[in-house]
């Protein structure tokens, strides 16, 4: 079956047919109030695409492409975005629920998470230099030899990132943040 390509075009329920999503190309598309939950996306690519108020739950990103993608408002629990095709990957997400997600090995500097829920997320070996984490929960977020060098943390909570393990150089942390920093030391801050 012939991949397809769409250019600007809306989906949403109402429009959309009983099969989901096609595998293809969508060019600037809006994607709404849609239901993928366990959808395979797989070798599909997204470029300068918006998904509002989609549930993408354990959606399958197998060779999936998103290039200047901005996700807003979107369910994406238990996502694996590093099966995506890494080449171009450039995502951006605002009021995303991003519970259980795996960014385990992504290099992809410069994200915005803005407003999100990212507990228990797996950042293993990732490199986001100069991401911005805005307003975010990162309670049980594991970063395991993860570059966040001048990285914004100042808003967020709930982390815990050792110094020793990760890269921060030049990381930007609020004081509300510093015992996310110190825990591995078990000292008391007051």
């Amino acid at each position: 079956m012939e991949p397809v390509y769409h250019e600007a075009e809306h989906f949403n329920p109402e429009t959309m047919t009983r099969s989901g999503l096609q595998t293809g190309e969508y060019e600037g598309c809006l994607f709404s109030g849609l239901d993928l939950n366990g959808a395979d996306l797989s070798a599909s690519r997204f470029s300068s695409c918006t998904f509002t108020g989609c549930n993408l739950s354990m959606a399958i990103l197998h060779k999936t492409a998103f290039r200047e993608v901005t996700f807003r408002d979107c369910k994406m629990t238990g996502l694996h975005f590093e099966q995506c095709n890494q080449y171009g990957f450039e995502a951006h997400f605002e009021h995303c629920i991003l519970q259980l997600a795996s960014f385990t090995e992504m290099k992809i500097p410069e994200t915005t998470f803005s407003h999100c829920d990212l507990s228990e997320v797996d950042l293993t070996g990732s490199q986001f230099p100069g991401s911005t984490f805005d307003h975010c929960n990162l309670s049980g977020a594991i970063f395991e030899n993860s570059n966040l060098e001048k990285a914004d943390l100042r808003t967020s909570w709930g982390f815990q990132i050792d110094p020793e393990k990760n890269r921060i150089r030049k990381a930007k942390f609020s004081q509300a943040g510093l015992p996310g920093l110190l825990a591995r030391y078990d000292i008391e801050i007051e």
